[in-house]
């Protein structure tokens, strides 16, 4: 039973001897093809992966593994932590179907050779080597780590393979950017007005751009497969990790954002539900964010979360079902007002900048897209029609929810649509269900890297990993409940944070990896990006937090 158990188990051995090994026989079988020449395409194979090696034992080392189950669509599989047959392979006791399908824990025990090694070729349980379930990609990573170097125990990188067609790049490019943010920009017209748009379409063909600009980056040497790599290329160490953290922090802001959604809509189609405890009352607002917690809590455990990311798939169909219903409802229905706006708002246009720059908030996924994709080429196409796309939908949403609702519109048109209507409790319904499948898979990443830090004589205890996790929900909603204004802390994100992802940052490493090989066109863009992101990041910054502030003291 031991032995099955430790066969199941992925353990990754990191002795140098076994890497001299590995690298002799790799240098043996170059020499039998290509003869005494090999020697020198040997060597500068060996210092290349070297080289690519590095930029994969810093933190974070999940990155990529939690940001692919974040946007792809595995197939599902569900099981909880603390299961036993459990790889090793992730601290976080996380493994994503793009691992199942490398390593044998995920194939039926009764799928055995027909004939058995030999004894002289059998190793004994306890001196199993990990290497030979690995799959070609990952042994090459693993045999490339510096020496001067310390590997790490644990690998949450999962090997990039090219696999992903242009359709399924396409998909998984939509699912990132229609979220949520469709639902505020009727409120962002409001806040800017009607020439407040035209931001919108500038903010698309500028992040259009910065996503080429990524591209670049990762196409400037080999083993870049994600935003922390270019990170780390063009700044160093430090580079990596402050953009894993502006990463991690925006997706956790989208986790407290899906609190207040919850309990906007929830508490607006039950305004009389409230609870009693002890001595306190809970109103709708914290009833119902305090049931959504509870009810997310468990998907957050899930070691598994491919079921989830499968689900969350729809959230495409589900942007486009929403805005359909807005349609319907005001060109059928004849709901609203019929507002002709107002062409433009100077005192509350910070707002609305920060509003639509949320809407574009998917460069964090477009380095995993393209370096996953099985016609790299193509990436050009896939990322401009999901621009188009969602731009499209996003000034559609945003024209027809002011025009019907005008200086009412709120924070999301889903609370503008009257309840008697069949399209408005679809529109409200999918909104309220969609947020429960995402939770969990965009808190995940910010999980995982935390999980890392987890010293490693306590990683075989899947307490600290319950801990974690329920602490980061936890905490979501007390900021939740602290901050509940949907707009404006969207608006602050947009702005803080969004501007510095989508905008400034891959400017900045584009133009520190190229340096000198920048043409005059890319480095005055690069420049005026910037400057752009640097303006709009400040007053959208200052105008959100004067904002909530306010609204606090009120």
């Amino acid at each position: 039973m031991k032995n099955s158990e430790s066969e199941q188990n992925f353990y990754i051995e990191s002795e140098e001897e076994d890497e001299e090994k590995e690298l002799n026989r790799d240098g043996e079988g170059e020499a039998d093809v290509n003869g005494t020449d090999s020697d020198d395409s040997l060597a500068d194979d060996n210092r290349e992966r070297s080289k690519t090696g590095s930029y994969n034992t810093s933190w974070p080392q999940s990155y990529r593994q939690s940001i692919d189950l974040y946007s792809s669509v595995p197939s599902p599989n569900l099981t909880f932590l603390g299961t036993p047959t459990l790889s090793r392979l992730s601290s976080s006791y996380l493994s994503s179907s793009l691992t199942r399908r490398h390593t044998p824990e995920s194939l039926p025990t009764v799928v055995k050779p027909l004939l058995d090694k030999p004894e002289e070729e059998r190793l004994p349980p306890q001196r199993r080597s990990s290497r030979s379930l690995l799959p070609p990609t990952l042994l090459r990573r693993s045999s490339s780590i510096r020496k001067d170097e310390k590997p790490p125990r644990v690998s949450h990188e999962l090997p990039m393979s090219r696999q992903s067609s242009s359709g399924q790049a396409l998909l998984n490019g939509l699912n990132v950017l229609c979220g949520v943010g469709i639902l505020s920009t009727p409120y962002a017209a409001k806040e800017g007005g009607w020439i407040g748009l035209s931001i919108l379409v500038i903010f698309a063909v500028l992040s259009f751009y910065t996503g080429m600009l990524l591209r670049y980056c990762l196409d400037s040497e080999p083993g870049l497969g994600t935003y922390p790599d270019i990170g780390q290329v063009a700044f160093g160490t430090a580079g990596r990790i402050v953009i894993s953290i502006i990463l991690y922090v925006e997706l956790y802001a989208c986790c407290v954002e899906y609190i207040i959604l919850e309990s906007d809509n929830l508490s607006s189609l039950f305004p009389n539900a409230h609870i009693s405890l002890g001595g306190f009352e809970l109103d709708s607002h914290h009833f119902f964010a305090l049931m959504t917690t509870l009810a997310v809590l468990p998907t957050v455990w899930l070691r598994d979360l491919s079921v989830l990311s499968y689900i969350s798939a729809g959230g495409v169909v589900a942007s486009v079902l929403v805005v359909l219903c807005l349609f319907w409802i005001g060109l059928v229905d004849n709901v609203g007002i019929h507002s002709k706006g107002t062409a433009l708002n100077l005192g509350t246009l910070p707002v609305a900048i920060g509003l639509y720059g949320y809407c574009y908030s998917g460069h964090a996924v477009f380095p995993n897209i393209y370096t996953s994709m099985a016609k790299p080429d193509r990436f050009p196409a896939v990322l401009l029609a999901c621009f188009g796309v969602c731009t499209v939908m996003y000034a559609g949403a945003a024209y027809m929810g002011y025009t019907m609702f005008g200086e009412e519109t709120e924070s999301q048109f889903t609370l503008n649509l009257p309840h008697d209507l069949v399209a408005s409790k679809i529109a409200v319904w999918t909104t309220v269900v969609n947020p429960f499948t995402k939770y969990a898979l965009t808190m995940s990443p910010v999980a995982m890297s935390l999980e890392e830090l987890i010293p490693s004589n306590h990683m075989k205890s899947h307490m600290y990993a319950i801990c974690i996790r329920t602490a980061l929900v936890i905490s979501t909603l007390l900021v939740a409940l602290s901050i509940p204004f949907f707009g404006l802390v969207m608006s602050l994100i947009g702005s803080l944070l969004t501007m510095l992802v989508t905008l400034i940052l891959p400017c900045a490493c584009f133009l520190s990896i190229v340096r000198g090989k920048a043409t005059r066109f890319q480095i005055a863009a690069c420049i005026i990006i910037i400057a752009v992101g640097v303006l709009s990041s400040v007053y959208g910054t200052h105008s959100s937090l004067s904002r909530i502030i306010e609204n606090l003291s009120k």
